[in-house]
């Protein structure tokens, strides 16, 4: 069973910038599409940004040009480098396929941002 491990969460103020690191447990060249969604307080979850096998990346209106989402396929490790940090970008961030999730979720890792 694959496993996903969120990291890099943290504290921050507007304006200011985080990496979220993903670990999967299996192969991610073997399991294709990855994305990072989120879920904010009393909001659903939904994907920010997905990067396929090839490094085709796709973004939510919401963060297009502020987050950057990669991988790399050797090390099983998918990040989201996040700039420009605004306060409706607090949330729980998780990592899983894309467009649609398949993994059973990880924990996530919280993204706190203070105005």
């Amino acid at each position: 069973q694959v496993q996903l491990v969120e990291s890099g969460g943290g504290l921050v103020q507007a304006g200011g910038s985080l990496t979220l690191s993903c670990a999967v447990s299996g192969s991610i060249f073997s399991i294709g599409a990855m994305g990072w969604y989120r879920r904010a307080p009393g909001k659903q979850r939904e994907l920010v940004a997905s990067i396929t096998l090839g490094g085709n990346t796709n973004y939510a209106d919401s963060v297009k040009g502020r987050f950057t989402i990669s991988r790399d396929n050797a090390k099983n490790t998918v990040y989201l480098q996040m700039s420009s940090l605004k306060p409706e970008d607090t949330a729980v961030y998780y990592c899983n396929t894309a467009p649609r999730s398949y993994y059973y979720w990880g924990q996530g890792t919280q993204v706190t941002v203070s105005s």
